[in-house]
């Protein structure tokens, strides 16, 4: 349906009037798009001045008036021939130019932030192949209720931890510590317990040493993309952020591969489940490779900046840059940045206007419903149980983990497109086509189980499982962050992201416990039913109350989400026999442009300067 977001005008238009607290946000949004914007040049020079003196950066003067310049208009370089040395304008044209060349500091800050979010994929992982052996060395008879259930509970005590407790801890250790010692110890924390877990003779034992796992998945989950978005320039970030998602995948395909490698472990010097052990064991040594690493990281420029060390954060903007210009410019803008941020916060209860606010709530409705989906499409079924539901199929155990590493890769490699697709063709076009294909997957996978002739029924199951991975990949599987991150309006986007993470984390426990106990009341027909129903209502959720936010500026996404909720859902209903006639009767039907921007008079009296009113008017067109 990617045609659908892309509508031309027809008699079907919706006029966007903001109540006076979203017009507040949207003025506050369009200052924070560039508060530097349209400060004349004398203004800025003693602006830059004043700060300089007050930060203690009066010996940088000259290199942050050139930075501040740039950080008003990127193409200020080209005007001030006598300001900017040709040095200079090599470097802020590869900037644009040659977006991947960058220093070696970032790349280093990639490569950690990559092998965190590996870190990430394989805590999740490695209990895949380790429950086909420790229930029954703990006694856990998983064919009856109290043993599904106990298997269920043990798999997502980390989950459970993260809903509760440790996602709400993630500001407090920012706050106190800084992104870089936040990393440290979450990762020593997945080290640790990764080896506790392993020593465990008990479920009991297994169950508390996972749960306090949960305490280094949860924080880390939401501080390593901040970090990587704040030390990265902005022509690479978001890409820099997706890369989460997809190294996440492949710490989730690599934790399945030593899983198999594991198995064939036997029991050595009196340790009874030695290979089991080693599964979980091993899980926590990218933690400790981690924990090595990021002692030689940079620390966040914008953490430094928020707690004053305007020095240390130019000096590491400087290892993260090229040129100092690049580095003065980074530094005065994000000063500015915050500034207007804190000015923003000031007098507000942005937990409330977050749910009280129509503009704030569509967007925590449209977060919620794209986190939620990203569990209950039923995808962590397979990533927490495949070994076990192609064992039920009628794989052997090693062969079940061999199926469960080709799940693992395809759900890698097909992520990596993600990168492209993902402002290609729009996050809920994206979503509006995976679902219903997701769907007919976890049926096929569900069905074969029917199948009386082993073969048949392999073959049946291992199609619909990786059919799956091929499908969720590229759409609700990098989708949800992304769209999170973005939809919020920036004053409220760290508590939006908060509520978001908590989320996501709230309804993988809740996925991973039952779904041992859902197998055994409706057998995996059942079951794989059940999340293959959940597919089309989140199809339907999505269609009516998802919003396209593709390409949009702070101002465009403002009139996006203070659409009602009610006119986006009819507008969403009416996309269906639109879908109908133009994909499958092959007719071409006038598409319908849902938005038109407010009046010029109102636009001008709630925009700041002409330019983004301009902007503003002409940019807010069809959007879904």
């Amino acid at each position: 349906m990617s045609d659908i977001a892309q509508e031309p005008k027809s008699h079907h238009e919706h006029h966007t009037h903001l109540d006076a607290k979203s017009k507040a946000i949207l003025n506050a949004d369009a200052k924070l798009a560039n508060p530097l914007r349209s400060i004349p040049y004398e203004t800025l020079m003693n602006d830059v001045e004043v700060f300089a003196q007050e930060r203690g950066l009066s010996h940088l003067l000259p290199v942050l008036k050139k930075g501040a310049l740039v950080a008003q208009d990127a193409d200020a370089y080209k005007r001030h021939d006598d300001m900017f040395t040709d040095e200079d304008r090599k470097f802020l044209e590869d900037e644009v130019n040659h977006r991947w060349r960058q220093t070696g500091t970032l790349y280093y800050t990639v490569v950690l932030s990559s092998l965190a979010a590996a870190v990430q994929g394989m805590d999740e992982a490695v209990i895949n192949g380790a429950q086909l052996f420790y229930p029954s060395q703990f006694g856990m008879d998983t064919s009856t209720s109290r043993g599904s259930w106990l298997l269920g509970l043990i798999n997502s005590a980390p989950y459970l931890c993260c809903a509760t407790l440790s996602c709400w801890l993630t500001h407090p250790l920012n706050q106190w510590l800084g992104r870089k010692k936040t990393i440290f110890i979450t990762c020593l924390i997945s080290f640790l317990t990764c080896i506790w877990s392993a020593v465990t003779n008990t479920w009991w034992h297994l169950f508390i040493s996972r749960f306090f796992l949960g305490f280094g998945i949860g924080p880390k989950s939401a501080t390593v993309p901040v970090y990587a978005a704040e030390c990265a320039p902005a022509a690479i970030r978001g890409a820099l952020v997706m890369m989460w998602q997809m190294w996440t995948a492949f710490g989730i395909g690599f934790g399945d591969l030593i899983d198999l490698v594991f198995y064939f472990i036997p029991d050595s010097g009196g340790i009874k489940g030695l290979n089991w052990r080693l599964m979980l064991a091993s899980a926590g040594i990218p933690g400790l490779i981690v924990c090595l690493q990021v002692l030689w990281a940079p620390e966040s420029p914008r953490w430094l900046i928020g707690k004053g060390r305007y020095e240390d954060a130019f000096n590491e903007l400087c290892r993260l840059r090229f040129s100092p210009v690049q580095a003065a410019r980074d530094l005065y803008y994000i000063h500015i940045l915050l500034e207007a941020e804190n000015e923003m916060k000031k007098g507000r209860n942005r937990v409330v206007e977050m749910f009280t606010i129509p503009r704030n709530r569509n967007a925590a409705l449209a977060s919620w419903i794209v986190m939620f989906g990203q569990q209950f499409c039923g995808v962590n079924v397979i990533a927490y149980y495949s070994s076990n539901i192609f064992s039920q199929s009628g794989f052997s155990n090693t062969s079940a983990l061999a199926a469960t590493v080709g799940f693992g890769a395809l759900n890698w490699l097909f992520a990596i497109p993600a990168i492209f697709t993902i402002d290609t063709f729009g996050r809920r076009n994206l979503l509006l086509f995976t679902f219903p294909c997701m769907a007919a997957c976890l049926l096929i996978t569900g069905f074969s189980f029917w199948d009386t002739f082993r073969e048949g029924r392999i073959a049946g199951v291992s199609i619909g499982i990786y059919l799956f991975a091929v499908f969720y990949s590229p759409g609700e599987g990098p989708v949800p962050f992304t769209y999170s991150a973005e939809a919020f309006p920036l004053y409220i986007r760290d508590i939006g992201m908060s509520f978001a993470t908590a989320t996501t984390w709230f309804w993988n426990f809740v996925l991973s416990i039952t779904w041992p106990s859902l197998v055994l009341a409706f057998k995996p027909q059942g079951a794989f039913g059940w999340y293959a129903a959940w597919c089309m209502i989140l199809w339907f959720l999505i269609l009516l109350f998802v919003r396209e936010t593709k390409g949009k500026t702070l101002e465009e996404l403002d009139q996006v989400f203070s659409v009602p909720a009610r006119v986006h859902a009819a507008y969403g209903l009416r996309q269906i026999p639109y879908g109908i006639r133009k994909f499958i009767l092959f007719q071409n039907p006038t598409p319908e442009d849902l938005y038109q921007a407010e009046s010029e008079s109102e636009e001008s009296s709630n925009v700041g300067d002409d330019a983004t009113k301009k902007e503003a008017r002409q940019n807010v067109g069809a959007v879904p």
